[in-house]
């Protein structure tokens, strides 16, 4: 139960998987821990004359927090019903421009941003475009930022996919994306690069890394909304996901006490731009 890029969609189909279910995506799925965003501002110099740019912000969980620093913010979002909902999010703030469109095909109307900040997206964006794209929207001397969630595990803790994994292979066999997510401590070790992204080669400098340990509580139909706002089973045929998702929910019911944790690794990953 792994967000797995091999099992990803289609990157054009991005904005219709998301799109499809904008409210259950905003209420369940993690944001970042405000210790992630102190540390971005420590290490890129981030401040309120700053301008950022925000590549795939989804319904603006990370854009409050980036506008809240004060900086300027432009988010750029190619799905229109999560736009609709980050610009409810940001409504409050008069620094923030949220724009509709992919990061591939977006006009940049000539403007160039102090940081660049992906939360969560930047496995959507076609490498072959993306890095070099980034590397010529940012100031000389400007910053990369990847934010992820990383589900894992520990070792003794309950854990759905445990619980569940007869369901799964029952309603859908074979899938490549079932697993167990992996142990905590053997994500820490992968403390070096871009992650699971595509390397952008020598346009940006060394990355530094960030772990910040967080953990999501849902009773069974919660965990079941989550499972649906994510890729992985959205592009599951709805006859099948929506039974395997009642079986789910009712497991966790059952077995687990309606109580179920999501434990996550949230990472920073931030890169000097080359010159």
């Amino acid at each position: 139960m792994t967000d797995d890029p091999k099992a990803r969609p289609n990157r054009h189909e991005l904005g219709r998987v998301f799109n499809e279910v904008p409210e259950i995506y905003d209420r369940v799925r993690p944001g970042y821990p405000d210790e992630l965003f102190a540390d971005l501002v420590a290490v890129t110099g981030m401040d309120e004359r700053s301008s950022v740019l925000e590549v795939g912000c989804g319904t603006g969980q990370a854009t409050c927090s980036l506008a809240a620093l004060g900086c300027s913010v432009t988010a750029v979002e190619p799905g229109a019903d999560m736009a609709v909902l980050a610009r409810q999010r940001i409504a409050t703030f008069r620094n923030v421009e949220v724009e509709t469109s992919t990061f591939e095909e977006w006009d940049d109307r000539g403007r160039r941003f102090d940081v660049l900040v992906a939360a969560s997206s930047w496995h959507w964006v076609d490498p072959s475009i993306g890095w070099q794209r980034a590397h010529g929207v940012l100031h000389p001397g400007g910053w990369m930022a990847l934010l992820g969630n990383v589900v894992v595990r520990r070792p003794g803790e309950p854990e759905v996919y445990a619980e569940t994994a007869d369901l799964h292979e029952r309603f859908c066999p074979g899938n490549p994306g079932w697993g167990h997510p992996p142990l905590e401590d053997d994500v820490r070790t992968t403390d070096e690069g871009w992650g699971l992204v595509d390397d952008p080669g020598r346009l940006f400098g060394p990355t530094i890394v960030r772990w910040y340990p967080t953990v999501q509580w849902f009773d069974g139909d919660g965990f079941a909304d989550l499972l649906r706002s994510t890729s992985l089973y959205r592009k599951i045929d709805r006859a099948v996901r929506e039974p395997l998702l009642d079986a789910i929910a009712q497991r966790i019911r059952t077995r687990m006490g309606d109580r179920a944790p999501r434990r996550y690794l949230s990472v920073l990953r931030v890169g000097q731009r080359a010159e």
